[in-house]
């Protein structure tokens, strides 16, 4: 199981990166958005020189931002070429028939593909299949439509393992804390959080009052020797 970032904000990247725990990152048009930046290609870039500058080695899965499969190639073409400096980028292809082809001929380049927006096990498979080195489930969208999100995770990691593909699963769409411990129990090779969670998943309150009891006591010590100490002393 691994933890991917999803995030487009460099200095929650970063923040991440800091903590050594990130084993990929994930992106695509609506968090670059969110990110206010100015230039698309240039924030990508940043984000790259911040997985540089920590000789992270992990996956970046950066997404079209069209919706025509013609120019989802054009652009990945470019993508491979302004950023294949970074030898571990992914380009984030959306599940289509149409774009099935477009993720089939980067496969034959060996350019890795994340299939995202996948909400079925046919999605899913169908993605496999075309040659896609990660699929990426959407927990809470496949949720808000009234299946069961573990089930389409299981089914399709089963599958997956039966098959012999290389493919993993990405879980992606998570909205609460829970999500993330479902997913990985459901059998999802790889969880792309968003950062908000990631403090959550480290805290607890019991955590928190055994370490104030460890500190209390171990105070009261100290104290106690030095007193003991004044003492002999006088």
């Amino acid at each position: 199981m691994k933890l991917f970032v999803d995030t487009a904000d460099v200095k929650e990247l970063e923040t991440c990166l800091e903590r050594g725990f990130a084993c990929g990152v994930t992106t695509n048009p609506m968090l670059i958005a969110r990110a206010n930046c100015t230039d698309f290609r240039e924030h990508i870039r940043s984000m790259i020189d911040v997985l540089i500058k920590y000789d992270a080695k992990i996956p970046l899965s950066v997404e079209v931002n069209t919706t025509d499969p013609a120019k989802m190639a054009h652009q990945s073409e470019e993508f491979v070429h302004e950023f294949g400096d970074y030898p571990y980028l992914n380009i984030k292809i959306p599940i289509g028939w149409n774009e099935l082809k477009v993720i089939a001929q980067l496969a034959r380049r060996n350019v890795p593909v994340n299939c995202t927006c996948c909400m079925s096990y046919n999605q899913a498979v169908m993605a496999a299949r075309a040659g896609a080195r990660y699929v990426s489930l959407f927990w809470g969208r496949i949720r808000d439509v009234g299946y069961d999100a573990g089930s389409v995770v299981r089914q399709t990691r089963e599958s997956l393992d039966k098959s012999g593909l290389d493919s993993e699963i990405i879980v992606g769409s998570i909205r609460h804390l829970v999500d993330v411990n479902e997913a990985i129990q459901a059998g999802g090779h790889i969880i792309t959080v968003p950062p908000k969670f990631f403090p959550q998943m480290c805290a607890h309150p019991k955590t928190d009052e055994a370490v104030a009891q460890f500190m209390t006591e171990f105070r009261a010590w100290e104290q106690a020797v030095q007193a003991s100490q004044i003492k002999r002393a006088a």
